[in-house]
């Protein structure tokens, strides 16, 4: 594995990769992140009780919008031609889990994609929950997958 960074010029400088020689590929990434929430908050949730109106349907609907927007706010991401964005939040016991699939015909990587929309999603559910819940914690953002296949 390569311990030189790809983002940075010979001078240390931020630098934007050149990817216009890299074959296009399939690329699919899939990442999760969880939102721990009171027991009384999950039950609201759940219930379609929290007054934002439905926590987990406009939470999904923010991944999606901010997954497409990933190269707008980091930096160095190259703008991409997502094919699908999938977003599913999933009540669980003591929170939600947030979990994103993005898809690309294209030259790199779909990662940060797919780890924005888990992100906003999670956010969403806290700013929508802010008012019942003053304890909530967003945790484990993780990638869990990344794959490219030749067309």
């Amino acid at each position: 594995m390569s311990t030189k960074l790809t983002h940075t010029d010979e001078a240390g400088r931020a630098n934007m990769v050149d990817v216009g020689h890299k074959e296009k590929q399939i690329r699919t990434a899939t990442a999760e992140g969880f939102i721990k929430l009171q027991q009384h908050t999950v039950d609201l949730i759940r219930d379609n009780h929290i007054k934002k109106g439905d926590v987990l349907t406009i939470a999904e609907i923010a991944g999606i919008q901010a997954a497409k927007r990933t190269s707008e706010l980091i930096p160095l991401c190259h703008q991409l031609q997502l094919t699908k964005v999938d977003v599913s939040c999933s009540i669980q016991d003591n929170g939600v889990l947030a979990t994103c699939t993005s898809r690309c015909i294209g030259q790199t990587g779909v990662e940060m994609e797919a780890l924005t929309g888990v992100q906003i999603a999670l956010l969403t559910i806290y700013d929508m929950c802010k008012a019942v819940d003053k304890t909530m914690v967003i945790e484990q953002v993780k990638l869990l997958e990344k794959q490219k296949l030749d067309l």
